[in-house]
C-alpha cells in the first residue's frame, strides 16, 4: 500500500495518460472488429464471446510485466430498444439464440484497462443484411444516428471548463475563466433542442461519470434528462478523465426495466465479509480477473467456475459487494442509439482518448437539421487550443462544420 501512495496516478504523470491511450487504442480496435461481426442473423452471445477474446488477445500484447490489466467493460451488444448494455448467457437457451435483425440499431460497448486505467467506448450501428454491402441510411434511422452524433459532440464541448480555450487579452481570459460552467439543467435543455431537431428524445437519466484508477463511477456525474430522485453532481475540471455518454430515442425517451435478469455486474468498494464459502470463492475469482470493473456472468461461466457461482453472486449483490446493472429498455419499445466516449481534460483542452468512429455524414441522410444558432455556434468550437493550424476554412452545412472541427481537434490533442 505504501508504494501506491508514492506513485502519482493523476494525469500530471505522463505514464497515466499513456496507459489510458493504450487501453483506448485497444478498445477502438476491438470495437471496429466487433462492428464488422454485427450482421443480420448473427447470434449476440457469439459476437460478445469473440469481442471478449479479442480484448484479451490485444491486452496480452502490451505491458507484459503489468499484472493489473484486462477488461474495463465486457463486450455487450444491445438490440434496438435496449438502453443499457446487454450480455446474454450461453447457458440460457432463449438468450443464447437471440439474433441480430436487419435494419435495427444495435449498441456495441466494450473496453480495456491497463494498470487500472480504463477506456470504455460505445457505438451504434445499423445492422446490415447478411452478405450485402452497407447502404445509405435514411428515414428515421438516419434521424436517430444524426441526433445522437450531434448531441454527443455538443455534450463534449459543454464539458470544457470555462475559459480553458479562451483567447484575447489577459483581462478577457480572466473574465472567461470566471464564468460559471453550464448547469446540468442547461446542458439537458441544449441537448433536448438537438434531439427535437430530429424529432427524437433524450433517453431518461443518461449518465456520464468521472473515471479514476480502478473506478468508472467516481464522485462526479452528469445526468441528462434526470428521472425523479436523480441528479448530477459536480462539473468537469482540468486533470480529469470522464466517460461521456449520450442516449437518444425515437420514442419518448422514458425507460422501463426489462424482464431478463441482470447479467452485468461490478465489484463495489464495500468490504462486507461474505458468509458462505461459495460466495467468497466467487468474489475471489471476480476480484482476480476483473477487479472493480464491470463483468458478465457469461465470463464467469466460461472461466469454468463452479456452477454454484450464481448463488455466490446473489449473496454478493444482496450484501452490496457486487452491483447488478439492471437491464433497461425504451418504455415504448422504440429504437434507441447510444454513444460513449472516454476523454481527458488537460490544460490544452479536451482529448478523446477512446471514442466511437466519426459518423460518415455522406452515408446518413436526413431531411432534418439543426437550426438553433446557439447550438450551431457551440458545435463550431474546437475541443483543444489552436496550435498554429489554419482554421479559416469553414463549411456551410452544420454537419460539415462539426466533422471538420472534430478532425482538427483530435490531431491537435496529441501533445498534451
Amino acid at each position: 500500500m505504501s508504494d501506491d501512495k508514492e506513485i502519482d496516478y493523476s494525469l500530471a504523470n505522463p505514464d497515466t495518460l499513456t496507459k489510458y491511450r493504450v487501453a483506448a487504442t485497444i478498445s477502438e480496435k476491438v470495437l471496429a472488429a466487433v462492428s464488422k461481426l454485427c450482421v443480420a442473423g448473427e447470434k449476440i452471445v457469439a459476437i460478445c464471446q469473440q469481442g471478449d477474446k479479442l480484448i484479451e488477445d490485444e491486452v496480452s500484447k502490451v505491458y507484459r510485466t503489468t499484472k493489473l490489466k484486462g477488461f474495463s467493460h465486457p463486450t455487450t451488444v444491445s438490440p434496438s430498444s435496449y438502453v443499457t448494455p446487454y450480455t446474454p448467457l450461453s447457458s440460457e437457451t432463449a438468450e443464447a439464440n437471440l439474433e441480430l435483425q436487419p435494419g435495427e440499431p444495435v449498441k456495441i460497448q466494450l473496453g480495456a484497462q491497463i494498470d487500472g486505467f480504463g477506456s470504455i467506448v460505445c457505438n451504434t450501428i445499423i445492422v446490415p443484411p447478411k452478405d450485402q454491402p452497407e447502404d445509405v441510411v435514411t428515414g428515421r434511422s438516419a434521424d436517430l444516428l444524426l441526433a445522437t452524433y450531434y448531441a454527443n459532440e455538443l455534450l463534449i464541448r459543454l464539458m470544457i471548463p470555462p475559459g480553458l480555450l479562451a483567447s484575447g487579452s489577459d483581462e478577457e481570459k480572466a473574465k472567461a475563466a470566471a464564468a460559471k460552467p453550464p448547469t446540468q439543467t442547461k446542458i439537458t435543455s441544449l441537448l433536448d433542442k438537438v434531439a427535437k431537431s430530429y424529432e427524437c428524445s433524450l433517453v431518461e437519466s443518461t449518465t456520464s461519470w468521472l473515471f479514476d484508477r480502478n473506478d468508472i463511477e467516481g464522485k462526479k456525474k452528469i445526468v441528462i434528462a434526470p428521472a425523479d430522485n436523480t441528479k448530477g453532481e459536480g462539473s468537469p475540471d482540468i486533470g480529469e478523465v470522464w466517460g461521456v455518454e449520450m442516449g437518444i430515442s425515437l420514442g419518448s425517451g422514458k425507460v422501463k426495466e426489462l424482464s431478463q435478469r441482470p447479467t452485468l455486474l461490478r465489484r463495489t468498494n464495500n468490504t462486507y465479509i461474505l458468509k458462505s464459502q461459495v460466495a467468497r470463492k466467487t468474489l475471489s475469482t471476480i476480484q482476480g480477473k476483473f477487479g472493480h470493473f464491470p463483468f458478465s456472468l457469461r465470463q464467469l461461466e466460461e472461466e469454468g467456475s463452479d456452477t454454484k457461482y450464481k448463488v455466490g453472486v446473489l449473496e454478493g449483490a444482496r450484501q452490496g459487494v457486487l452491483r447488478q446493472y439492471e437491464l433497461v429498455g425504451d418504455k415504448d419499445s422504440a429504437p434507441v442509439a447510444r454513444l460513449l466516449t472516454t476523454l481527458a481534460i488537460t490544460k490544452n483542452g479536451v482529448s478523446k482518448l477512446g471514442a466511437p468512429p466519426a459518423l460518415d455524414l455522406e452515408k446518413v441522410q436526413s431531411d432534418k437539421k439543426i437550426t438553433d444558432e446557439e447550438i450551431l455556434k457551440i458545435l463550431e468550437q474546437p475541443l483543444s487550443k489552436n496550435k498554429g493550424k489554419n482554421k479559416n476554412k469553414k463549411k456551410k452545412k452544420p454537419a460539415k462544420k462539426s466533422a471538420k472541427v472534430e478532425g482538427e481537434t483530435e490531431e491537435e490533442s496529441e501533445d498534451e
